[in-house]
């Protein structure tokens, strides 16, 4: 085994170790919060499930890319490929539907009472538990399909017609089908993507406008930004982040549809980009929400009614 080879096996074992604990950190705090009565909020729901997907993602990509990293072979039956590859997937696009939705949520939010989205504003946070359910189904059915694609490396005598994705890999189809399967695949994504981006400049056009007003009552006001507005720019940190992790992980995703056999550089580095929104997440939210993570402890007034 190279020296090469262990360091990248480092690198994915303290990826993989550092987003499980900051993800487990998160879970367990609002775990705590929800047992002890405070009163969570929506984004608080959509962030717990988003807290499981990044777990969940983690632990399908990180555990096993370290393992093949470090030299081990042939660790995976032909339904361990299918199944690891199955759920990363689920996961990941679990990831992309609640991040889609957190960012949607917020914008809703802070929208002022007055515009078109009022009523809108109102009824919301009545549909997030079922927007979340919905999203698990619709995840777990439209990657359904990956399961015929994967294959155990050591099963299939015909290697032709295989790519080589490390520790497993994947059935090559034909041009057509390769297309439509890539389309079928990302379309929910892009269209995820699409909606995160126009939350996001709707978020920004909002927080410029209260900026614009409040220099001109700046005397009369506090000038520490309300919680509303510091939720907001946390999600805004977490969108960013996202969507150019997310945009790496298409390019290589373009590059394994292109090349044949992909090497191994291309391989890891596909996989550390893949891992890397799992693992800042968590972090980027707690040092937004620090002040909220130490009163959640102390004020008493957030219990639920008894």
């Amino acid at each position: 085994m190279e020296a090469t080879d262990v360091a990248v096996g480092m690198v994915f074992l303290s990826q993989t170790v550092l987003g499980i604990l900051g993800n487990s950190f998160l879970l367990h705090h609002h775990l705590f919060l929800y047992f002890t009565g405070c009163r969570l909020k929506p984004t608080d729901f959509i962030l717990g499930h988003l807290i499981v997907a990044n777990i969940l993602t983690l632990l399908c990509k990180g555990i096993p890319q370290t393992m093949e990293a470090l030299g081990l072979k042939d660790f995976l039956s032909d339904i361990g490929c299918k199944l690891i590859f199955y759920f990363h997937r689920v996961g990941r696009s679990v990831s992309i539907g609640n991040t889609c939705l957190l960012s949607v949520l917020q914008a809703i939010t802070i929208s002022p009472g007055v515009s078109r989205w009022a009523e809108l504003k109102v009824k919301a946070p009545r549909y997030i538990s079922i927007s979340l359910h919905l999203n698990w189904i619709l995840c777990i059915l439209v990657n359904s399909p990956i399961i015929k694609c994967i294959t155990v490396k050591w099963n299939n005598k015909n290697t032709t017609n295989l790519k080589d994705l490390g520790y497993c890999s994947a059935i090559r189809l034909d041009k057509n089908t390769d297309t439509l399967f890539a389309v079928l695949l990302f379309f929910p994504d892009v269209v995820c993507v699409g909606l995160m981006l126009w939350a996001s400049s709707s978020m920004v056009f909002i927080l410029y406008r209260h900026k614009q007003k409040m220099r001109h009552i700046h005397k009369t006001t506090s000038p520490r930004s309300s919680p509303e507005t510091r939720a907001t720019k946390t999600i805004l940190l977490l969108v960013s982040t996202f969507v150019c992790f997310y945009t790496l992980s298409i390019i290589f995703q373009a590059c394994f549809t292109i090349f044949f056999s992909p090497n191994g550089f291309l391989v890891y580095t596909a996989a550390i980009v893949a891992g890397c929104f799992p693992t800042v997440s968590p972090f980027l939210f707690m040092s937004g929400n620090s002040k909220t993570f130490r009163l959640c402890f102390i004020f008493r007034s957030n219990k639920k009614p008894t």
